[in-house]
């Protein structure tokens, strides 16, 4: 076969071909940089578990079950959250996620269970959240809490961590590693 044969149907192209790489821009590699923001990765993953919270206490209480599984659910969607509001590249996003998406669970447990107790007392779930004391909270976690609640939060934080890093592509990745190195 010779090197000057034309373009083959069947052939797949190449993507990976060194004569077409181009050397990677670090310029590109800084503008990725400054796109970062921890403080919108906090903030949209504040919105997700808030709200995320107030649908899981709705839809139990209408229901008349509790799904604790729903900490995975509430975990992806911070992840995805400090994904796309932080679009962060290093270390701290995870990080912010994971710790978020721990919070999340325990304050989803909470919200639920005060959405039952309201129903129980024939009252408001704010009054029965208002009405917290330091004596409420060792029987919350003897009675609410169970080691599901502790596994669906270790696997939740393990999800969020996982999606909220933003995903580069090869040239991207290349751009920010060429910009490290040249700062080294």
């Amino acid at each position: 076969m010779s090197a000057n044969q034309g373009k083959q149907v069947l052939r797949l192209p190449k993507r990976h071909s060194r004569e077409s790489a181009l050397p990677p821009d670090p310029g590109e590699g800084v503008r990725l940089i400054r796109q970062q923001s921890l403080r919108a990765a906090v903030l949209a993953s504040l919105i997700v578990v808030i709200v995320f919270s107030a649908a899981w206490a709705l839809m139990s209480v209408a229901i008349g079950r509790v799904f604790p599984w729903l900490t995975l659910a509430q975990a992806l969607l911070v992840g995805l959250a400090v994904r796309r509001a932080g679009r962060g590249i290093d270390w701290r996003f995870p990080t912010v996620a994971a710790i978020a998406a721990t919070i999340g669970a325990l304050i989803g447990n909470i919200v639920v269970a005060a959405a039952f107790t309201a129903g129980e007392f024939d009252t408001g779930t704010l009054t029965i959240l208002r009405s917290v004391t330091t004596m409420t909270w060792p029987v919350f976690f003897d009675e609410v809490m169970t080691g599901a609640d502790l596994f669906y939060a270790i696997a939740g934080a393990g999800i969020a961590a996982f999606h909220a890093n933003r995903r580069l592509t090869r040239a991207q990745f290349a751009a920010v590693r060429a910009w490290q190195q040249s700062h080294k």
